[in-house]
């Protein structure tokens, strides 16, 4: 009898084992924590949000930010560079943890990962060479406009501006280039990555044409993490409150971020 009962404990205590073994290995913060470092996927090819230095260390607010929370959570940051295209393929491969790379918030994009807290603002616009009048979206019909594939800006131009010539590139740096080079007549990008572009480019011919959206940045993990998104958010929620994220605006986009969306 006591041979049974000693049995039967033993199989208990494996069954619930098993049972619980697959809740602590899908559990990413656990991982995370487990790892003692945290892969945040950021870009590259976009300042003020994400570039390589001189030193060739990558540097801008996405960065800023994908230190913060590691310091907050007391693990290492390992950056993995990313490109628009492919932000969100990183997490579904699990190449990346988190992302962080000026990524913002859609209906179609929530259905495959979740979103923190806005970090933040991003306004989103049009913008070229003078010579060519475009203060409308109807005023952009047969107009050629360079755009990453794959970004809100992308998805803006076509919803809005189904009349334009919209010519596609894999990153940020083609995209701009297509408009330096004249290949295209504008391109589409944030207002704070024109704005660096002029101040690098003084006698560029190159003025705002239309804004498409006011669309902040958040921070994107895979779904159904809750434990490791309320940590980002407390994170996100005490910066906001302390100031770090205006001192990031501030230092990176020349003014504070002020009031940002959750």
């Amino acid at each position: 009898m006591k041979r049974r009962s000693l049995l039967a404990m033993l199989t208990l205590a494996a069954g619930l084992a098993v049972a619980s073994s697959p809740v602590l290995a899908d559990d990413l913060y656990s991982t995370i924590m487990a790892r003692k470092s945290i892969r945040v996927a950021v870009p590259t090819d976009y300042p003020p949000y994400g570039s390589v230095g001189s030193d060739m260390t990558p540097r801008g607010y996405d960065i800023d930010m994908a230190q913060l929370i590691g310091k907050k959570l007391g693990v290492k940051v390992e950056l993995v560079p990313v490109t628009a295209p492919n932000r969100i393929a990183y997490l579904q491969t699990n190449k990346a943890d988190i992302t962080i790379s000026s990524l913002g918030k859609t209906a179609e994009r929530a259905k495959v990962v979740d979103f923190s807290l806005a970090y933040a603002p991003f306004f989103d616009a049009v913008f070229g060479t003078k010579k060519v009048k475009a203060t409308s979206f109807a005023e952009l019909n047969g107009k050629t406009i360079s755009v990453t594939r794959g970004s809100m800006q992308d998805q803006e131009l076509e919803q809005m501006a189904p009349g334009a010539v919209v010519k596609r590139f894999e990153d940020n740096n083609a995209t701009l280039s297509a408009f330096l080079a004249g290949h295209v007549q504008m391109f589409a990008t944030g207002t704070t990555v024109a704005a660096a572009l002029q101040k690098m480019n003084p006698s560029l011919d190159m003025e705002l044409k239309v804004i498409l959206a006011n669309a902040p940045c958040y921070v994107a993990m895979p779904k159904g993490e809750s434990t490791l998104l309320a940590k980002i958010n407390m994170i996100i929620r005490e910066a906001r409150a302390d100031g770090t994220i205006d001192k990031f605006s501030q230092t990176w986009l020349g003014a504070p971020a002020g009031q940002l969306p959750d």
